[in-house]
């Protein structure tokens, strides 16, 4: 039996399902992943379409550029989905941090790395707190 992966937004308004392997898991750095999310980057998991589908809720969706459509939780304002007919036909990227078990699909590579922000390049090297530093 395939895989299957759930997740949801923060209130729990929209919750989804996904089925199989992911096409790509992925890290984006691009300015329009940014303006959307307010976060240097986004981890996305891409899936066929027939393999995802919304099982709670109404997700609202804003074309945030050209093709790109984005979905998101419209009480909660969590970000969720994505789409581009035009570069990704038949897929829809799900922010992979929205899933249940986050950790069931690590990233496989950053993407986009051309509008990389210039400091993500050395955040690797920052000192790190289990909880806010004391």
């Amino acid at each position: 039996m395939a895989e299957e992966y759930s997740g949801g937004c923060q209130c729990s308004a929209i919750r989804y399902k996904a089925r199989g392997e992911p096409k790509h898991v992925a890290l984006c750095h691009c300015a329009d992943c940014r303006a959307s999310s307010g976060a240097p980057m986004v981890a996305w998991a891409a899936f066929a379409e027939e393999d995802f589908e919304v099982t709670a809720g109404t997700p609202r969706t804003h074309n945030s550029s050209g093709a790109s459509m984005r979905s998101f939780c419209p009480e909660c304002g969590t970000g969720l989905f994505f789409r581009n007919a035009d570069y990704l036909p038949g897929i829809v990227d799900i922010q992979s941090a929205t899933l249940d078990d986050p950790d069931a699909l690590p990233p496989q590579a950053h993407i986009q790395v051309a509008e990389r922000i210039g400091w993500m390049e050395t955040q690797s090297a920052l000192p790190e707190f289990a909880r806010y530093p004391g």
